[in-house]
């Protein structure tokens, strides 16, 4: 039996979990995000498909989202709630006899399996999901874990769709790079300065063109996207996180500059309380500073391996002089990145991480 890797992808994860407690908002525009209140500052975490028909999507403001869906319900952000209901459904998805789950996140897995019939165990999986937790689920189905990640995408919602290495290009060929999973508006606008439009032209580019644009190490990867390669492997070792983050919209501009060093100091006090945790020492730390209207740009720095929150601090502080004086502050954030332990697994497939 051939080896199969299925990804699994929860719809509108936590806008369906929204619903389950407030079953009175089935069917209607559902946005979730930063305290519930439109009128103040925050970004949408996740809305429903009806909210979503009318332009509103992840990462945009609340106020954007409101004028683009002004009927819709907004709701706070439940961090709690979504954990809970996450590991429902990675129980459930590990019930399933005979297969390996790797969590990808809150509402999304790797299954891998050999099997005859991968329609066949998509379905079950599907179903175990729905008895366990009320909630549906779309299956893609690779040779790869890129082509079932990007396979998820036709399915949606709540179906089975297969992409494979004989069907890759003949579906994905002519659509443009920022379709690929990991390939955001940034990297695509690269490919185009090169004349890299549409994925076969990816999978087609030359080695060299790559390499001297992203580099030795994601050079080759950007062009193994365009052909859909990637591992077929799927393991359950635990993802171990590469370091922890918080962040703070502010609901009145951060002007001067005693109040932005107090909230670099208490992210980064809040984030430390994460760091200690795992126990895990610090070695970079990164500011993020998103200035008036909407521009945002990241200051990190390398340190010696450190577990001395003093150190950290400093550090955090340090960056403070290389934010642009006397412009608006409206989101602060602070990131500290950790060594891995050994055996770890980290990540490596495409993210769109905001850091």
């Amino acid at each position: 039996m051939q080896a199969w890797v299925l990804h699994v992808d929860l719809d509108q994860f936590i806008a369906a979990v929204e619903v389950l407690r407030r079953p009175e908002l089935a069917g209607r525009q559902v946005v979730v995000g930063g305290r519930g209140d439109p009128t103040e500052r925050g970004v949408v975490a996740t809305a429903s498909y009806e909210a979503r028909a009318l332009g509103v999507g992840s990462g945009m403001p609340l106020r954007t989202a409101f004028r683009k869906a002004p009927e819709a319900v907004f709701l706070p952000h439940d961090r709690a709630a979504y954990e809970a209901a996450s590991e429902v459904v990675m129980n459930a998805l590990r019930s399933v006899p005979d297969v390996t789950v790797q969590e990808l996140g809150w509402d999304e897995a790797f299954v891998g399996a050999r099997t005859a019939d991968p329609e066949a165990l998509a379905r079950r999986i599907q179903e175990t999901v729905l008895a366990a937790t009320r909630l549906h689920c779309t299956v893609g189905i690779g040779d790869t874990t890129v082509r079932a990640k990007v396979a998820t995408g036709f399915g949606k919602p709540r179906g089975v769709y297969r992409l494979t290495r004989d069907t890759w290009l003949e579906v994905m060929g002519e659509r443009p790079t920022r379709d690929l999973w990991g390939v955001g508006p940034r990297v695509s606008a690269r490919l185009d300065g090169h004349g890299i439009r549409t994925v076969a032209e990816l999978a087609r580019a030359d080695p060299e063109v790559l390499v001297a644009e992203f580099g030795p190490r994601m050079g080759p990867w950007y062009g193994q996207l365009g052909r859909g390669e990637g591992t077929a492997e799927v393991t359950d070792t635990p993802w171990v996180a590469r370091g922890h983050s918080r962040e703070e919209t502010f609901q009145e501009d951060l002007t001067d500059r005693a109040r932005v060093e107090d909230a670099v100091r208490r992210l980064t006090a809040a984030v430390l309380e994460d760091v200690t945790r795992e126990g895990r020492p610090v070695v970079r730390v990164t500011l993020k500073v998103r200035y008036r209207p909407f521009l945002t740009k990241t200051y990190g720095r390398k340190i010696p391996v450190t577990l001395d929150p003093a150190t950290v601090h400093e550090v955090a502080q340090d960056l403070l002089d290389r934010v642009e004086a006397g412009r608006p502050v409206r989101l602060l954030g602070v990131h500290l990145e950790m060594t891995m332990p050994a055996g770890a697994r980290e990540r490596t497939t495409p993210t769109r991480s905001a850091w």
